[in-house]
């Protein structure tokens, strides 16, 4: 009986929560998530409830094949909440009863959304987000600024160690009144809008075109007429022409994602080369490795990690370079 029993649990493979680290195909079933505030645990497990009660199937990555793919929640400072699903392909019946569900389980929700994502893997940045109920985005509220966050927009996930980790920016970045600052990989303008105050104007440079919208929206609904944004991509921004039209800048302030920069910026914030880069990291380990690469130019005068993600290994690492 103790066999089948076992044999039973690894046959069932509906399961809602994270994926388990070092697998890609693989995700582990979760009751209760401490670092997360509700209603957060209570919208996922009721998700997973009613998908398995009216058998809607779970998806298999490595098969490709299920219905329900993905379900990310985002919670803000402000109280608002987004539930994004990702469906592998259309149902409308099975599509309407599950979000008809949430939404009446769950009247605080103020952003429900989904889109069918067919592709290989679970990125959202070239598929069509559909609002079924309430606002196509939620806010973030930090020193009187507001930031409107929409599906596709980068947002640190712990808003109020977000705080912390700004403020550690842009102490290190030692502004003054007449600098010109860069800030790349600026997603929605969050720290550029954030050091604004501080300095004479800010150029924030981001990939994603959604993002820099809300970058211009933000902005502009803040009062801040001293930021300026481009979408680009970071390899291929920094042209003569560019920095003519914006500016020498004095600060760069870079918060690439995990991978790190790729060799060529790094080449071209030497290049370009500043009186100081504040680089902002998720992932130390690709930190290090371009901090190295710019080594001969810069020295690290100042390290400060942030504990964005407690009970975890992970940290934002801030770290000030100046010139040799």
């Amino acid at each position: 009986e103790e066999e089948s029993a076992e044999g039973k649990e690894i046959l069932n493979r509906n399961g809602a929560g994270f994926r388990v680290y070092g697998f890609w195909d693989k995700v582990i079933n979760l009751n209760e998530c401490h670092l997360q505030a509700e209603p957060s645990n209570a919208i996922r497990k009721a998700a997973r409830d009613y998908a398995i009660e009216n058998e809607l199937d779970f998806f298999d990555i490595a098969e490709k094949k299920g219905f329900l793919r993905a379900l990310t929640i985002r919670m803000s400072s402000t109280k608002e909440i987004m539930v994004l699903f990702q469906f592998f392909y259309e149902d409308a019946s099975k599509r309407l009863g599950l979000l008809n569900y949430i939404k009446e389980q769950f009247p605080e929700i103020t952003s429900l959304l989904y889109t069918i994502n067919y592709k290989g893997n679970e990125t959202i940045f070239d598929l069509d987000i559909i609002t079924f109920s309430g606002a196509d985005c939620i806010y973030e509220e930090m020193e009187g600024l507001k930031f409107k966050i929409g599906p596709k927009s980068f947002y640190q996930t712990n808003s109020k160690q977000a705080y912390e980790l700004y403020k550690v920016t842009r102490e290190l970045a030692q502004i003054e009144k007449n600098d010109i600052v860069y800030d790349l990989y600026t997603g929605t303008g969050t720290i550029a809008q954030f050091v604004g105050n501080n300095a004479l104007k800010v150029i924030g440079v981001e990939s994603v075109p959604e993002a820099i919208k809300a970058a211009k929206e933000n902005a502009n609904n803040n009062g801040i007429y001293n930021c300026k944004f481009y979408v680009g991509d970071m390899k291929e921004i920094f042209t003569e022409d560019f920095i003519r039209k914006n500016g020498q800048p004095d600060v760069i302030i870079t918060d690439p994602p995990r991978d790190g920069m790729h060799k060529k910026v790094v080449g071209q914030l030497l290049d370009v080369y500043p009186k100081r880069i504040v680089y902002v990291s998720c992932n130390p380990a690709t930190q290090a490795r371009d901090l190295a690469l710019m080594n001969e130019h810069y020295k690290v005068t100042k390290v400060q990690p942030v504990d964005m993600f407690p009970q975890t290994f992970h940290v934002e690492n801030v770290v000030l370079l100046e010139k040799r």
